[in-house]
């Protein structure tokens, strides 16, 4: 299409003015917002988390968040990959000397199905949640109606659960 209409501009410009332009490629192609846009969208892949304990960190990740482990291709001992999607993971990485502080903001984010059953197995494993304030053992439910919790990874690195499940 684009070269039919460069053929069919450069033939035509000398019948256009300038400001005419715009005019021929609407006549001929139509709506020019297209050719701005990306064929497909970018999606996540993956998410890299640096960790300490790559033993303890992988049952975190598959037994309370409930990850899904996937192959990885190094079999180093060094890496765990886990199935956030079809198409998206997460990826645990070993030798980090020592957990990290963050900020509540910088956080990865899960949905469950259910609050309760996931509050519940929190209990079961004894890790403390929040709500945004920081009031322990409080959900948060958001103007939209989606309950919230946080709390961190063995690592420090926050965690997000939510029930905007879909």
């Amino acid at each position: 299409e684009v070269k039919d209409f460069l053929t069919f501009y450069n033939f035509n410009i000398l019948n256009y003015e300038a400001n005419k332009i715009d005019d021929c490629f609407d006549r001929f192609i139509g709506d020019k917002s297209k050719f701005n846009e990306p064929e497909e969208e970018a999606g996540n892949q993956h998410i890299a988390l640096y960790v300490v304990d790559l033993q303890k960190s992988a049952a975190f990740y598959r037994d309370v968040i409930g990850l899904d482990t996937i192959p990885e291709p190094f079999h180093d001992g060094k890496h765990a990959w886990f199935s956030m999607s079809e198409f998206s993971h997460v990826h645990i990485i070993s030798r980090a000397t020592a957990p990290t502080n963050h900020d509540k903001n910088n956080h990865l984010c899960f949905s469950v199905p259910s609050m309760d059953e996931f509050v519940s197995r929190l209990k079961k494993n004894n890790i403390q949640f929040e709500n945004w304030a920081g009031e322990k053992g409080a959900i948060q439910t958001r103007v939209d109606g989606i309950k919230q919790i946080w709390f961190k990874d063995p690592d420090g690195y926050w965690i997000e659960i939510n029930n905007d499940y879909h």
